[in-house]
C-alpha cells in the first residue's frame, strides 16, 4: 500500500466512524505517513497516525485495522488547538500542520491553523521553543525515575525521560520527532550535518552505545515470547492494549527486528525497552502478571537495572542537557 492510499483510508474511517464520535471537532494527520512523500510504499512495519479534536475525549486511543491499513487513532482535547501560538510551541502538535494534513474539519478552524504553524514552522524562534518544550518533558520524566511502583513504570519514567534527548535535535533540525524510530533518524540527520560524534553520546545516555548486534537479538528473541504472550489476553482498561497485539506486531517486533537487520541494533534498543514495559504492564492488567527476569536482563546491560542504577542515569541525563540544547540551536535554521 503507498502512503496516500493508507491516508485516503484513514480519511474514510474520519468520515465513516470517527465523526460519529460525540464532541467530534476534526481530525488530522501525524506521525510518518504525513511526513512521508504520498507516492512512497508504507511499510509493513508502520501505521498511520490519526488524531481526532473532541470537545471532551473519553478513554484513550487504540489501533484500528480498517480497508486494509493499520490505524493509530488517538484523540486530543479541542482545547489544545485554540490558537497557532500553542501549537507552535508544542514540539508534539507543531509538525502535525507543517504541511496539509488534516482529514476532516467541520468548522474549518484546523484548516485555517494548519495555515499559520504551516508559515511559521521553521522560524528560529518557534523552533527552540518547541526544543525547550521537550526539553522541559525530559525533565518531568525523569523526576518519576526513582518513585515507587512496578518496575515497568519506573522503566517508562526513565526511559522515555531519556528517549526524548533524540526528540529534542529531530525538533531542532526540522525532523519528525518519532517514536520508535527515534535514534535512527537522529542518526541520519546528525550524521548529514557532521555530528556523528552526537549520536554516540545520545546512545551513551541510553547505555546501549556498546552494545552487539548478537546481544540485542538476544534481547529482541525474549521481547517476542512475551509479546505473543501479552497479545493472546485482553487487557481494555490498558491504555496501550491495543500495541501488544498480533494486528501490532509487525511494528512493535517486526520494526525492531527490520532496524536490527538494518545495522541499526542501538537503535532499536529504546523500543526494545518500552515494548518490553508494555507487554508486562498489559498482563498485570489483564491480571496475568509475568516474570520480570528478561526486562532485568536487558536493563543490566543498559546499566539501569536497580533504582539507584536509574536515579544515577537520570542525573547522567540531566547534567547532559545543557550541551544538548547547545546542539539544538546549532542544528536550528538561523534566525
Amino acid at each position: 500500500m503507498r502512503v496516500g492510499e493508507a491516508v485516503d483510508t484513514a480519511r474514510r474511517w474520519v468520515r465513516d466512524e470517527g465523526a460519529r464520535l460525540p464532541g467530534f471537532g476534526g481530525a488530522f494527520l501525524t506521525g510518518s505517513a504525513l511526513w512521508a512523500p504520498p507516492g512512497s510504499a508504507l511499510p509493513p512495519h508502520s501505521d498511520v497516525d490519526v488524531m481526532v479534536v473532541l470537545d471532551e475525549p473519553a478513554g484513550h486511543g487504540r489501533k484500528i485495522r480498517y480497508g486494509g491499513a493499520l490505524l493509530d487513532v488517538s484523540f486530543l482535547p479541542a482545547t489544545r488547538v485554540e490558537s497557532a501560538e500553542a501549537v507552535l510551541r508544542d514540539y508534539h502538535l507543531a509538525g502535525a500542520f507543517h504541511r496539509p494534513g488534516v482529514l476532516a474539519d467541520p468548522t474549518g478552524r484546523l484548516s485555517d491553523l494548519g495555515r499559520e504553524v504551516s508559515r511559521r514552522f521553521a522560524g528560529r524562534r518557534w523552533v527552540l521553543a518547541r526544543c525547550d518544550h521537550a526539553l522541559e518533558t525530559v525533565r518531568a520524566r525523569l523526576a518519576g525515575a526513582g518513585s515507587p511502583g512496578p518496575l515497568p513504570d519506573q522503566v517508562n519514567a526513565w526511559l522515555f525521560g531519556t528517549g526524548v534527548t533524540a526528540h529534542v535535535l529531530l525538533v531542532a533540525g526540522l525532523r519528525n520527532p518519532t517514536v520508535r524510530r527515534r535514534y535512527a533518524a537522529t542518526r541520519e540527520l546528525l550524521a548529514g550535518r557532521g555530528l556523528g560524534d552526537r549520536h554516540e553520546h545520545l546512545l551513551d545516555l541510553l547505555g546501549c552505545a556498546a552494545m552487539t548486534p548478537g546481544r540485542v537479538r538476544r534481547h529482541l528473541d525474549g521481547l517476542e515470547r512475551l509479546f505473543d504472550t501479552a497479545a493472546r489476553v485482553d487487557a481494555p482498561g490498558y491504555r496501550f492494549d491495543s500495541d501488544i497485539t498480533a494486528a501490532a506486531r509487525p511494528i512493535a517486533v517486526g520494526g525492531s527486528r527490520a532496524l536490527i537487520d538494518a545495522g541499526l541494533h542501538r537503535e532499536a534498543v529504546f523500543w526494545l525497552a518500552a515494548t518490553y514495559a508494555r507487554c508486562l504492564l498489559k498482563l498485570a492488567a489483564a491480571g496475568r502478571p509475568a516474570p520480570e527476569d528478561s526486562l532485568l536482563e536487558l536493563l543490566s546491560d543498559l546499566g539501569a537495572d536497580t533504582p539507584a542504577a536509574r536515579q544515577a542515569r537520570a542525573a547522567t541525563v540531566l547534567a547532559a542537557l545543557p550541551s544538548l540544547r547547545r546542539t539544538a540551536g546549532h542544528l536550528a535554521p538561523p534566525a
